[in-house]
């Protein structure tokens, strides 16, 4: 997952590719499975992780066989292609020991890299997804749900945290103007999609309100919300 700066620049520089190869194509249903297992792994079932891992890794697999040694346009130009697609590998390796360990926590935590590497794949050959417009998103939004009660501590709290909400706040619109058209067409991506938009805008109006705003409640929709439409559409 690249830096909120860095990747925002990324999706709005101007002549950036969008999935329409074979090969991003094909990571991208291979990341539906890991999206799976990113929610196995907090469900501390071991064996519903050991299943969902194993499933990652072999969707993965046949990612690799078949493009790891003939990438197509635009990634041929790629020097580091085939190294990325065997650390992808390697990550889901290290996984999958964790789970033999039952350390579902931990293994959780190294799966998030595999994610990170997809995203330095189609980075280097300029290509975008809406996968990276919801990184972009998580990243900001985990910014907000970890910084935000910290800085309430400050005397200017309040400006800096709706300062982070107001970046949130763009990266929620982004999610649906830079949605693909079959996203728009589906009433369920729809209304994921408003329930996020809403839990930003319950966010603003709480930091409004005089006083110490009491966020709990409010930054648990905004993670919610969130989990809701990655799981289905990220």
């Amino acid at each position: 997952m690249l830096k909120p700066a860095l990747l925002l620049a990324a999706l709005m520089a101007a002549g950036l590719a969008h999935a329409a190869d074979p090969f991003t194509e094909a990571m991208q249903q291979a990341y539906a499975p890991y999206r799976n297992a990113m929610f196995k792994l907090n469900s501390g079932d071991q064996e519903q992780a050991r299943q969902a891992v194993t499933k990652a890794q072999q969707s993965w697999a046949g990612v690799v066989a078949q493009f790891g040694t003939k990438p197509p346009v635009p990634y041929d130009q790629d020097a580091a292609f085939a190294n990325s697609l065997a650390e992808v590998g390697n990550i889901y390796a290290k996984v999958a020991a964790e789970v033999e360990a039952n350390q579902l926590p931990q293994a959780h935590t190294i799966l998030k890299q595999v994610s990170r590497a997809m995203a330095d794949i189609r980075q280097r050959s300029n290509v975008v997804t809406f996968t990276d417009h919801i990184n972009a998103y998580h990243v900001q939004m985990e910014k907000v749900l970890i910084e935000g009660p910290k800085l309430l501590q400050a005397a200017d709290g309040k400006l800096q945290l709706m300062a982070q909400v107001g970046a949130l706040d763009y990266l929620a619109q982004r999610l649906l103007s830079q949605a693909p058209a079959s996203y728009l067409q589906n009433p369920e991506f729809k209304a994921l999609q408003a329930a996020l938009t809403q839990s930003v805008v319950d966010l603003k109006v709480a930091l409004l309100q005089p006083g110490e705003p009491d966020l709990k409640a409010v930054l648990g929709s905004v993670k919610t919300s969130y989990s809701k439409l990655f799981a289905k559409f990220g």
